[in-house]
């Protein structure tokens, strides 16, 4: 089994996603629900560094030279995230290299465990997590978006 068997699922949820991501308006990037936690900019960012991870660490290929992680830990400074279009264009080159590098792992490798800081998982495993953790993020964007939103319109 390869990328081929996966491909509709990762492509729909991650679309969709993008879709998502790409609604949003640049004022809302700021919101959060309290001031400890994460905001919609923050979030975003944090998914596309969570891809770039998985490529690495579950699909065989390195991280981009001078890739900068900035979301690892909880959110101190929003301020770097609120440039929607160059958060839209990192989500989607994320989305990009995830794609081509379980595109590139070879077919025995899917069901192959893994050892990574985030502990032991198959490929085809990782997929499944990474795909949770892109709709846990949507969920939470659409939450702030609604409760904040609105308590910012009042």
């Amino acid at each position: 089994m390869s990328y081929e068997f996966v491909r509709p699922v990762w492509r729909t949820v991650r679309d969709r996603f993008q879709k998502s991501m790409s609604a949003l308006k640049p004022e809302e990037l700021s919101l959060k629900l309290s001031d400890d936690s994460s905001s919609i900019g923050f979030m975003v960012r944090h998914n596309a560094e969570v891809e770039y991870m998985f490529a690495e660490w579950f699909f065989q290929k390195q991280a981009p030279e001078g890739l900068i992680y900035q979301t690892n830990g909880p959110s101190t400074d929003d301020s770097a995230f609120t440039d929607l279009a160059s958060l839209l264009a990192f989500s989607e080159a994320s989305d990009h290299y995830l794609t081509s590098a379980m595109e590139e792992l070879p077919a025995e490798a899917w069901d192959q465990p893994v050892t990574t800081p985030m502990g032991v998982s198959t490929p085809r495993e990782a997929l499944g997590r990474v795909l949770y953790h892109a709709g846990l993020h949507a969920g939470q964007i659409s939450l702030i978006r609604k409760c904040a939103g609105q308590a910012s319109r009042v």
